[in-house]
């Protein structure tokens, strides 16, 4: 999900993917396969949303009631 969303911004801001690799300090080969796994920590996250000039916001949602915490 979180994959898609950052190739979905890179898009946006018309960076290529190879350029956040980059500002990342990452290979672009250790950066796809980042996506790819699409398993990312929170502080790699907050990289990218500063890089992408984005707030991160992550939030837990009740099923049920749709209420966010």
């Amino acid at each position: 999900m979180q994959a898609r969303i950052i190739k979905m911004l890179c898009g946006f801001r018309e960076i290529p993917l190879s350029d956040l690799a980059e500002k990342l300090g990452k290979s672009t080969s250790n950066f796809y396969q980042m996506l790819k796994r699409d398993n990312f920590r929170e502080s790699e996250l907050q990289q990218i949303a500063d890089i992408l000039n984005c707030d991160l916001k992550i939030t837990f949602v009740d099923r049920e009631s749709g209420k966010e915490f």
